[in-house]
């Protein structure tokens, strides 16, 4: 049997205000345009959820809720307070608890790159796997029955993406 992890950091957050209580950061226009293209993409390749475990940070809540607006059925939306700014190994364990066949995690870094990195046993051929950046994706298959045996270097990395792939820098090619 093969088991579906999709890891998206959030999208690109708002420093308008640097005094402002981190947790309740909110997306920039940017990330209102990268989150939608990923769920495109998402939802055109296939990549649809059965369900979403997301940092209740308000920059991750509203990255998932915009990228579920764009898939074919939405997906149960899971907020978990021990998600925010959680380690790898914590977001791993998250994982492991899971039944679900395929899921999704929506997190920040540097958690989310690190266990991206922790889990495949090769990074794919993108020059922007390694760091990560706001609201990348990497869809990672691992041939196991139950996601407690998900482990380091266990899955293979299916596909890896960053809203710059799909609308550049300005977010204005977005329909």
């Amino acid at each position: 049997m093969t088991k579906r992890l999709i890891l998206i950091r959030h999208a690109k957050s708002s420093w308008s205000d640097p005094f402002a209580d981190d947790h309740a950061r909110v997306l920039n226009d940017r990330g209102r345009a990268s989150a939608p293209a990923i769920g495109t993409w998402m939802a055109d390749k296939g990549y649809v959820p059965q369900i979403v475990l997301c940092s209740d940070a308000a920059r991750t809540r509203e990255t998932a809720d915009l990228i579920l607006d764009r898939l074919p059925a939405r997906p149960e939306l899971v907020l978990l307070p021990q998600l925010y700014h959680a380690a790898p190994l914590t977001l791993l364990e998250v994982i492991q608890r899971q039944t679900a066949d395929t899921i999704a995690l929506v997190g920040h870094n540097p958690g989310m790159g690190m266990l991206a990195g922790l889990l495949v046993r090769s990074a794919p051929d993108h020059t922007r796997f390694s760091d990560y950046p706001t609201c990348a994706t990497a869809v990672i298959d691992f041939a196991i029955d139950d996601w407690a045996d998900a482990g380091q270097h266990g899955g293979t990395c299916m596909d890896f993406i960053v809203p710059r792939d799909l609308i550049g820098t300005t977010g204005k090619d977005i329909d």
